[in-house]
Order: C-alpha cells, then sequence, then structure tokens
C-alpha cells in the first residue's frame, strides 16, 4: 500500500494567508519526508461561481504546481488528480506530460477523466457532449505521441509532425482513469494503467454523473471485475487509488479522528485491490498542513 498527498484545495483560495511565507516546494518537501509515495493537484480552470458557493473549489495548475513540487523532491511521484482531458488539445497535454515526465525523472503520473462540470466547458469552449469520445481519442493520442508516432484518428488526426523529447517512461507516463462509470472501467481495463474511483453517495453520483460507492464491499467487487477483465486480455492488476470513505472526518480538520477511523481499515482496503491511498487534509495553515501531515503518516504509513 502507499499513499498520495492530495494539496489541500482550499489553500488555494487563501494561498498568500495560508503558506505563511513557505513556498510550493517546502510543501512537497514537507510530503516526501513524511514518507508519503505520492503528491497531486486537482485541476478546475475556470469554475463557475455558483459551484464554487456550493462546495466547489479553485485549483492551482496541475502542470505548473506539480513541476514546482518534482524540482523540490527526489523520490516523490507527482500525479493529477485529475486532469480533464477535454479542456485542452491532446498534443499540448502529450507535450506537458512528456516534459514533466523528462524533467522529473520519471516521476509523474497522468491522472484524468471526463470531468462533469458542464459549466467550465462552456466557458473554455470545450466540448461537453463528446467528451467521453474525445477522451478515448485523446489517450490514442498521448501515446502515439509519446511513441514518436503520429495520430490518425476522427478529431485529432494529423500528419507530418512530431514532438521531442520523448518521455523517458517507457511508453509515456502511466495514465490512471478518474470515475465510477462503466466507460470508465473500460478505460482501465482497456489503455489505461490504473483507475481512481470515487466514494459517492447516491446524491453525489447524481451530481458527478457517475455510479454511487458506498462500501468496501462494492469497491472490492468492481474492482476484481476490472482486474479478471483485464487478466482476460492479457494484462495485470491496475493500480487504484482510493480517497477512503472515512475522509469525511477530514472536513473539519480533525486528522486524529480520520485516522483512528482508517488504519484498522486498511488491509480491508489492500485485500479489496486498492494499491494507493489518497489523502487531503484540510488544513487551515501551513503550520497547520505540516502538523497534519506527520501525523496522518506516523499513524498510516508508519503503522
Amino acid at each position: 500500500m502507499r499513499f498520495n498527498l492530495m494539496f489541500p484545495m482550499r489553500a488555494v483560495k487563501h494561498w498568500e494567508t495560508w503558506r505563511e511565507g513557505a513556498t510550493l516546494a517546502e510543501v512537497a518537501r514537507v510530503v516526501e519526508q513524511a514518507g508519503f509515495d505520492g503528491f497531486s493537484m486537482s485541476e478546475h480552470p475556470y469554475p463557475d461561481k455558483g459551484w464554487l458557493a456550493t462546495g466547489g473549489h479553485h485549483a492551482f495548475d496541475p502542470m505548473v504546481s506539480l513541476s514546482f513540487a518534482a524540482a523540490a523532491t527526489t523520490r516523490l511521484r507527482v500525479m493529477t488528480c485529475i486532469l480533464v482531458s477535454g479542456y485542452r488539445n491532446p498534443y499540448l497535454t502529450a507535450k506537458a506530460a512528456a516534459s514533466l515526465d523528462v524533467l522529473s525523472g520519471g516521476r509523474f503520473t497522468l491522472g484524468t477523466g471526463v470531468g462533469y462540470l458542464k459549466s467550465e466547458f462552456e466557458a473554455l469552449g470545450a466540448d461537453f457532449t463528446r467528451r467521453g469520445t474525445l477522451l478515448d481519442e485523446a489517450i490514442t493520442a498521448w501515446k502515439a505521441t509519446w511513441r514518436g508516432e503520429e495520430h490518425r484518428g476522427p478529431a485529432f488526426g494529423v500528419s507530418g509532425h512530431v514532438a521531442l523529447p520523448l518521455p523517458v517512461t517507457p511508453g509515456g507516463p502511466p495514465i490512471w482513469i478518474g470515475g465510477n462509470g462503466a466507460a470508465a472501467q473500460r478505460r482501465v481495463v482497456e489503455v489505461a494503467d490504473g483507475w481512481m474511483p470515487m466514494a459517492a453517495s447516491g446524491e453525489m453520483a447524481a451530481i458527478t454523473r457517475s455510479q454511487p460507492l458506498e462500501d468496501i464491499d462494492t469497491l472490492a467487487e468492481w474492482i476484481a471485475a476490472v482486474n479478471k477483465r483485464r487478466a482476460d486480455l492479457g494484462r495485470g492488476p491496475a493500480d487504484v487509488s482510493f480517497v477512503p470513505f472515512e475522509s469525511g472526518s477530514l472536513r473539519s480538520g480533525d486528522c486524529a479522528a480520520f485516522c483512528a477511523a482508517v488504519r484498522p481499515r486498511l488491509d480491508p482496503y489492500a485485500e479489496a485491490g486498492v494499491t494507493w491511498i489518497t489523502v487531503e487534509p484540510a488544513s487551515r495553515s501551513f503550520s497547520d498542513f505540516r502538523t497534519d501531515v506527520e501525523r496522518i503518516a506516523s499513524q498510516l504509513i508508519q503503522r
């Protein structure tokens, strides 16, 4: 079991006061020194005010911020969690991903998904209706670009072009798919390297246009089914990153309660097929963040 620290999204809005003079490089070093294996960033380039007022959040540009984190660390894997593919041309994503892979020494994981915030798609001039179809083709285009080959496809096919340098990771950075739906699972089975299913009540699932996921038994069934389908294609088990069901206690900043609730369930998560646990503390300042990260690490990573 490995552990990924999601940068606390609440810190972005209040960055100048939250950081207490620290840099993002220092934030990343705290995470690495505590023993975490990964450091991830979300993405919301231009969210609408209504969504922000009902629980939404701002975010740093993931590629820019993860570059700072990678440059300041030596072991930490940097991840997008998640990059919304449809917000940009796939060749821009392929270039950014290859660049970060090369410059980090192969420490980048491209977590991606279709996205669900229609208003943000519209603000960016992106195609919300065809976002699933375009993600499928984007993944194909990324992989071709990372091999130094041309992609031939209906939306993004281009001839006579090449993008260098190629990634240092053979085949390109690992691709992890976020989402609970059948299409997300199909991508994990057929073309991706990992999966990021999300705990979701029925109400939340309706908002994010996904399937509800409310207990470890269901999670285990889903993972087993995906890995069985991968095995049928001659593929090994997928990496699975999961934010624990017990993470609700973190919203109040209570890391002690979270650790107490999650610690006895780490083995059941591992038995379910989870290979990465993702934690997002709700730290109100860099000082609190340092304390929270050290507490989580001592209680969960170093158990």
